[in-house]
């Protein structure tokens, strides 16, 4: 093997890239080394894509189960399966970083694989993105790279690229994955507990100051190593194309692109007559290309009237949102909770469901393990843009989307102590123009609210767009932040503009401050200075969306949906545990044939959740409250009497649990024979006189009741032998079944 290595301190730990022949037939190849944590990236070019109208770029990123040094997976399938979340997640990130960064005129294929070698406690995904920077910039294939990665977390003080267990012994307010290159941004992903806007860009300075450190390292590395870039063959237009467009559509495109109605329809009845024009002219002309020269010509135009004349193709203003609309519920009374949100032509239902914590979602991954009781899934239907497809399963930008809007969310759901039930929201995009995650957060909340769920406080998002134009002679793509630019920000994006935009900057949050940010570009990056601006922006809009929602449902509803199970949630001691699930499961499993709960779930610590309706929790609640009660002196009860001694009698006070009457404690007066006032079944008042030392209970009739006997004619009991045994309850005084020792705390959930 033969293999360069160079290396670079990032975070106070090394980065090592390796430069090997293991994966020598990918046109570049790179095994990247953080701490523990190993990813290889590989980036192949194929032949061109005939007649294609976009660039096939493919990002994969896979997940080895031996990274984990574990063998994963079901009993019965022990290798890899689809994708996880986290593995579309990370791949994402990759795509969106370098995607922007390609000649979209490129119409080779270019497959960029992440496979991670080995995970330890530093993450993938930020390894991956400088991984697949170097597979491509030491490659042949036309990129403009390199391009660099960081995640700065806040807790008090940012943290340079923490690993996952000092971002849990820290507690960080904020966790910011940021990409770019040449002092610009080109990619942000946050998770965020309610910071302000000043912390968000206080960060996005620092982790751009941390990104040079990294690109100037690549820089070296390529230039040391790289190959000299292939000349790749771009399509070209029919001859004769342009000329066609400038005399016939090129004149009217104006009217159509700012025509003041929403959506892409009056853009798409030109493009139609483009088209067919086109055919007519040209049967035989590369179609592809021809839509290309339609779409450069609306890029201008709406770049062009936003930057010059503060214009936007339906009319509104640089800051105007599109009339909204909110409502919590009235869908139907079998949803737990529902909401309603209009954003101009994107519309949002978004419903709740409430279950048992034993309906967390179990993850066993390469990353992620744990038991998930927040989930929001996001459905976007062929419909909702007025066209027709597959249904059935998820791709990446479902996934992708239903998780912003999880984050987004996720800081204000209460603590599992306060409201024990598992949470799904399911966001259903009816209809799509422009930023249907943002208006999954809005119907979230709303259907939230509505389900009597006791978030922290409502939280809307909001999509901003950009319209960049360098002032240097060139495209924007390609501009750097030296040669300065002009451009204008725009309030609530819609579809063309999200399409011919440079920017989709979303950002989503309460009044006290920003829980998620999430930037793509299809240019370079964008400069510091800008991003402070749409930070405000998006505020303001916030802030106006907030209202709304406010209006329509002030704060949570003061209980959940009848339709939803109760959960009454209780405390035992870990030592119980075994007692109330029984040799294998037997006693919980009673439990639930005699109550009829939906669950009972009991963890480590001791904590109990019962989920039932109809009162069934109740009832198991008292089953399990007296089977681990702890009796105190004083207490008052009921009992049956279960044996006779000589020298006094045993009472059950509780399921596992029965204590001594002393003949002395029978009456305030002498009994000589117990049997003589009791027999077993009889019910008897007690109160308990004290726990001895052992655990025993003693108890007392006369305490309880003093005249509850009546003193009768008793025959003295005979003459005990001089020297022979004294009457001693000794341990069948004890509490029985009530002492009770340790056992399984999962399972049988």
């Amino acid at each position: 093997m033969t293999k360069k290595e160079y290396s670079i301190e990032v975070g106070g730990k090394t980065m090592t890239a390796e430069f090997n022949d293991l994966a020598d037939q990918a046109n570049g190849a790179v095994m990247l080394r953080y701490g523990n944590t190993v990813v290889l990236a590989t980036a192949v070019m194929g032949g061109m894509r005939e007649g294609g109208d976009f660039f096939p770029l493919t990002v994969d990123y896979e997940e080895r189960f031996y990274a984990t040094g574990k063998i994963l997976g079901s009993r019965f399938v022990r290798r890899e399966g689809r994708p996880s979340t986290e593995a579309i997640l990370s791949g994402r990130i990759v795509d969106r970083t370098i995607r922007p960064l390609f000649n979209q005129k490129i119409r080779n294929e270019v497959q960029v694989v992440i496979t991670t070698i080995s995970i330890d406690q530093d993450d993938p995904d930020v390894v991956a993105v400088i991984a697949a920077s170097l597979a491509l910039g030491t490659s042949d294939i036309p990129w403009n790279g390199p391009v660099s990665a960081v995640r700065m977390c806040r807790d008090g003080k940012w943290l340079v690229n923490p690993d996952f267990k000092a971002r849990e012994e820290a507690g960080v307010s904020m966790e910011m994955v940021a990409c770019g290159k040449d002092g610009m941004i080109n990619m942000i992903e946050v998770g965020s507990k309610e910071i302000s806007e000043d912390v968000a860009n206080e960060g996005l300075k620092l982790a751009s100051e941390e990104i040079e450190k990294v690109q100037k390292w690549q820089e070296k590395i390529i230039k040391e190593i790289g190959k000299k870039k292939t000349e790749v063959r771009l399509p070209e237009a029919t001859p004769g194309t342009k000329e066609l467009f400038d005399a016939e559509i090129r004149p009217k495109l104006a009217k159509y692109v700012f025509s003041g109605e929403p959506g892409k329809a009056k853009m798409g009845e030109i493009n139609e007559k483009w088209t067919s024009l086109f055919a007519e002219k040209f049967p035989e002309g590369h179609a592809g290309m021809a839509q290309e020269v339609f779409e450069d010509a609306v890029n201008d135009l709406i770049h062009d009237g936003a930057i010059d004349e503060d214009k936007r193709a339906d009319g509104r203003g640089m800051d105007e949102i599109r009339p909204l609309f909110v409502k919590a519920g009235g869908v139907s009374p079998i949803l737990h909770g529902s909401g309603i949100f209009y954003r101009g032509g994107t519309h949002i239902l978004s419903t709740l469901t409430l279950g048992s914590p034993g309906d967390a979602q179990v993850i066993e991954g390469v990353v992620a393990d744990e038991n998930k009781r927040f989930m929001h899934h996001y459905n976007f239907p062929p419909f909702s843009t007025g066209e027709t497809g597959k249904i059935g399963g998820t791709n990446r930008r479902m996934i992708g989307h239903g998780a912003l809007a999880e984050k987004a969310l996720l800081p204000v759901v209460p603590d599992k102590d306060k409201f024990p039930y598992t949470i799904r929201l399911v966001s259903e995009a009816m209809a799509s123009n422009g930023s249907t995650s943002m208006g999954s957060v809005c119907g979230s909340t709303l259907a939230l609210m509505d389900g009597g769920v006791p978030i922290k406080a409502p939280v809307a998002g909001i999509a901003s767009g950009l319209m960049m134009r360098a002032k240097a002679k060139g495209k924007a793509q390609n501009a750097k932040p030296e040669d300065g630019f002009d451009y204008k920000v725009l309030t609530d994006i819609q579809g063309p503009e999200d399409h011919h935009g440079d920017m989709d900057f979303k950002v989503a949050g309460t009044r006290e401050g920003i829980t998620a940010i999430q930037m793509d570009v299809k240019v370079g990056g964008i400069p510091l200075k800008i991003l402070a601006e749409a930070f405000e922006k998006a505020k303001a809009a916030r802030y106006t969306i907030l209202d709304l929602i406010e209006k329509e449902i002030a704060k949570p509803r003061a209980s959940i949906s009848p339709n939803a199970p109760e959960i009454i949630s209780m405390k035992i001691k870990p030592d119980q545990i075994g007692l109330v699930i029984g040799t294998g499961g037997k006693t919980i499993n009673e439990i639930r044939d005699v109550t009829h709960v939906e669950d009972i779930t009991i963890e480590d610590d001791g904590s109990v959740f019962i989920t039932g309706k109809n009162g069934t929790a109740e009832k198991a609640r008292e089953i399990i409250f007296n089977m681990t009660r702890e009796y105190m002196p004083g207490e008052r009860y009921d009992g049956e009497v279960t044996r006779l001694m000589d020298f006094g009698f045993f009472v059950k006070i509780g399921p596992n649990a029965e204590g001594l009457v002393h003949v002395s404690e029978m009456a305030p007066f002498r009994v000589e024979r117990v049997e003589t006032y009791v027999k077993e079944g009889d019910k008897v008042p007690v109160v308990v006189k004290e726990i001895d030392e052992k655990g025993r209970i003693n108890l007392s009739i006369k305490q309880a009741n003093p005249d509850f006997f009546t003193k009768k004619e008793e025959t003295p009991r005979p003459a005990r032998p001089t020297g022979g045994p004294s009457h001693s309850h000794g341990g069948l005084g004890g509490r029985g079944g009530h002492r009770m020792g340790g056992g399984p705390s999962r399972g049988f959930n």
